[in-house]
């Protein structure tokens, strides 16, 4: 496996995680307490967790920490290490999946929408998933960066780096321009030799930046005109 391809499937594990952060941190009392909360879960106990799977994985050549511990004869707490890393990271997933699921079909039916996606995960389970999760994780890797492109440029350049009141607010169905630049940066990021990920965080962005600039000198030239007739 090329460093490109390492470092592609490295953000492809998390990159969904990241990329749908906002949806547990908008629960915080306050966006410090939001910025802190991630950079903690995805630096220290990130982190903590790829250091252990490099040891083990130096060591006992196996890079699971349950295999690990089963191992040094400790197969109890393992299974009960697995018990809750799946509990904890799953709740999440499958609130994802509802919250996404519900935005997608315009339904208040989560419960619903929460079983559905429980469901459908655990067919993909039993076929097989496991066996395609590395070409899942690149092509995670390499199609949902470009979605933090489009993100960050919407905040910095769109809106100034401050958000309308979404409750006063009326927004598009589709944002065409933002679904354009996202396409841009997806295409390069799947063609690029370099690192997927970067390659499309930064052509998305810079597609969309320039855009929205375009847009805006339009709209100021149009209003200088009206102005002057």
């Amino acid at each position: 496996m090329t460093v490109a391809a390492a470092i592609t499937l490295v953000f492809g594990t998390f990159v969904s995680g990241g990329t749908q952060a906002t949806n547990w941190t908008r629960f915080a009392k306050s966006g410090k307490t939001a910025v802190i909360a991630t950079l903690l879960a995805f630096f220290l106990g990130n982190g903590l967790m790829t250091l252990i799977g490099a040891f083990g994985a130096l060591v006992y050549q196996q890079a699971d920490i349950v295999d690990i511990m089963v191992a040094q004869g400790l197969a109890t707490l393992g299974i009960l290490m697995l018990f809750l890393n799946l509990w904890t990271t799953q709740d999440n997933t499958v609130y994802n999946f509802a919250v996404a699921g519900c935005n997608l079909i315009r339904t208040r039916r989560r419960k619903m929408v929460t079983v559905v996606g429980a469901a459908i995960g655990t067919v993909l389970a039993v076929a097989g998933m496991y066996q395609w999760l590395i070409p899942f994780l690149v092509l995670l890797g390499t199609f949902i960066p470009p979605i933090g492109g489009v993100i960050m440029a919407s905040y910095f350049i769109g809106y100034k780096r401050q958000y309308p009141n979404l409750a006063t607010t009326t927004l598009p169905a589709f944002n065409v321009p933002g679904l354009a630049a996202y396409a841009i940066g997806s295409a390069a990021a799947y063609t690029s030799p370099w690192i997927a990920p970067i390659v499309g965080v930064l052509v998305a962005a810079f597609s969309y930046s320039v855009v929205l600039v375009v847009s805006q000198a339009v709209r100021e030239r149009r209003a200088l005109v009206m102005g002057a007739a």
